[in-house]
């Protein structure tokens, strides 16, 4: 078994104390490559700083979350922009938009969501633009109208961290965009709905995430005494997926892995 987890925050502070046992717990556990992901003008370059310490294992993604969109200056484009020259960083985000916490203003969130489309736009190789990391919460009408402005322009994306309702999912599959599974899943209070939608997600359209140290499944056992999720736990979230979808583990594990490895373009 070999996974990919398209979605860890190993930037966060809970892991400085123990970040290469963290890692050795998730190869142990079959976990083989993992995209860093970048959120914030802080923590972007961090993400690609990790990258590079772990060449063919650890990716970096590089954009402004919603949450920090009033930090998206014309320096913070700059800035961006220079650590998308580096191999290491193989998408444009965390980027999109957060009505639910509205921590930034919409307007704010709009202006550094559509900055961001224009750089995935401006890296294009061969007529592809660079794949795309996409946050949306209780934004819908707004994300789609705003990725919509760069309809049949923009590269690969995938919806991480994907939450939302069968319309949405529908919506997102109809623009052949992917989709980015976590421990949601495994949440008998915010999550059940998904373990009918997944289902309807192709294999090819489909992937797996942590989102560590954040939504630790609920299903887990036994549960870490300190609640920090790990990619280790990544298994955990296949596991889950795979029974929901009818599949056997080793199925959703490669069709996971393969989808992942051809979107983000990985090597090693």
């Amino acid at each position: 078994m070999q996974l990919i987890d398209i979605g860890l925050n190993l930037t966060h502070d809970s892991f400085d104390r123990d970040r290469d046992a963290v890692w050795q717990r998730a190869r142990d556990a079959g976990v083989r490559q993992a995209i860093l992901t970048g959120a914030s003008r802080e923590h972007s370059p961090k993400a690609l700083e990790l990258a590079r310490t772990r060449p063919g294992e650890w990716f970096a993604t590089a954009g402004v979350h919603p949450h920090h969109a009033t930090e998206y200056t014309a320096e913070c484009d700059a800035e961006l922009r220079a650590l998308h020259t580096h191999p290491e960083v193989v998408a444009v985000g965390e980027c999109g938009l957060d009505y639910f916490r509205d921590f930034s203003p919409r307007p704010a969130q709009r202006s550094a969501f559509e900055k961001q489309l224009q750089i995935a736009l401006d890296l294009a190789v061969d007529g592809v633009g660079k794949p795309l990391f996409l946050h949306q919460r209780d934004a819908h009408a707004d994300f789609m109208a705003m990725m919509k402005n760069f309809e049949g322009r923009i590269g690969p994306a995938v919806v991480h961290c994907f939450t939302g309702t069968r319309e949405e999912l529908f919506d997102y599959l109809d623009q052949d965009w992917h989709i980015g599974i976590t421990g949601w899943l495994c949440d008998e209070r915010r999550g059940a709905h998904l373990r009918e939608l997944v289902k309807s997600i192709p294999g090819n359209r489909l992937m797996v995430e942590t989102d560590a140290p954040y939504l630790l499944p609920r299903t887990l056992k036994p549960m870490p005494k300190d609640r920090r999720n790990e990619p280790a736990f990544l298994p955990h979230i296949v596991e889950e997926l795979a029974r929901d979808r009818g599949e056997d583990f080793a199925t959703a594990a490669a069709d996971s892995t393969a989808t992942a490895a051809a979107f983000f373009r990985l090597t090693g």
